[in-house]
């Protein structure tokens, strides 16, 4: 395990030199990392490419019609969970399990939910940390200044409006690989009318 880590962490730093990212923050050993902004197929490899650098083995919610063929093997393989947006009970259950044993627990969720501009976040990220009291890193991608890593870490107070705030303070100035499908921080439930 310790082997395979160090591969990991050697192989990530060296992509990142090679392709000339700069890497900021650090990883937590345990939390929900929220990826964004989501514009690119790629970004779940440059949130691996974050942790790895780090040293951390986190798992990350996925589509599950990626799964299909050898792509699921190597989902799988490097932490991919297979997610049914149309009924994500069973899944989150299990996850909400693990999150609550002694044993670290680090999940990568790209609360956009997709590469394409929308309207709202997903509240999985926000609901999956008031659920077992993990914190919340805001983990980034910048393509303009070719920046990517971890912001900041806080623990969801329940004021939804107050920690979407911060939220949208701390992505203000992130674009993502493809800026135009960005979407801006915001979950429905911040609406008066949810």
């Amino acid at each position: 395990m310790a082997h395979e880590m160090r591969l990991r962490r050697g192989l990530a730093r060296g992509i990142l030199r090679a392709t000339r990212w700069r890497l900021s923050g650090t990883v937590p050993e345990s939390g929900i990392l929220v990826g964004a902004p989501h514009t690119s197929q790629w970004d779940w490899v440059i949130m691996l490419l974050i942790a790895w650098s780090n040293s951390r083995r986190p798992q990350v919610l996925i589509k599950h019609t990626f799964f299909k063929g050898p792509l699921g093997w190597v989902l799988r393989r490097t932490g991919g969970i297979p997610l049914d947006r149309e009924d994500p009970g069973a899944t989150i259950r299990a996850l909400l399990e693990e999150a609550r044993g002694d044993e670290p627990f680090l999940l990568v969720i790209a609360a956009e939910g997709t590469r394409s501009k929308g309207e709202y976040w997903k509240p999985g990220f926000y609901r999956i940390a008031r659920q077992t009291g993990l914190p919340v890193t805001l983990g980034f991608v910048d393509g303009p200044t070719r920046t990517l890593g971890m912001g900041p870490t806080f623990h969801p107070t329940g004021d939804v409006v107050a920690d979407m705030d911060l939220v949208r303070a701390f992505y203000a100035d992130k674009r993502g690989i493809r800026p135009e499908g960005r979407t801006e921080p915001r979950l429905r439930e911040e609406d008066p009318s949810s």
